[in-house]
């Protein structure tokens, strides 16, 4: 099994993410050929939901990449934020131990 973890800090010239141009920091990991964008969080709610999901958009137009997972980890997700993350195709886990490969 091949993988690797990236932490990248791009830079928005656009505003496509926070709405002004801004650095966007991400955590990817690459395995087996797989893109995987992850953010982990000590609480997420609707609008981080949101910011998380235009990360994974901009890092796929900026990177001109697939992006095959979008991954939340946090132990404390909205209520609000669930169908969200659903909408958005983004997978919520509480805790690290519980991302399935």
């Amino acid at each position: 099994m091949s993988y690797e973890v990236l932490n990248l800090t791009l830079y928005d010239q656009e505003g496509e993410v926070f709405g002004r141009p801004e650095q966007v920091e991400l955590d990817i990991i690459i395995k087996n050929g797989l893109t995987i964008v992850c953010e982990l969080k000590s609480s997420i709610d609707k609008a981080g939901m949101y910011v998380f999901g235009r990360k994974a958009e901009f890092y796929a137009k900026n990177q001109n990449r697939v992006v095959d997972r979008k991954i939340v980890i946090s132990p404390m997700v909205d209520e609000r934020a669930i169908p969200v993350a659903k909408s958005l195709g983004i997978e919520t886990y509480s805790y690290a131990d519980m991302v399935v490969s």
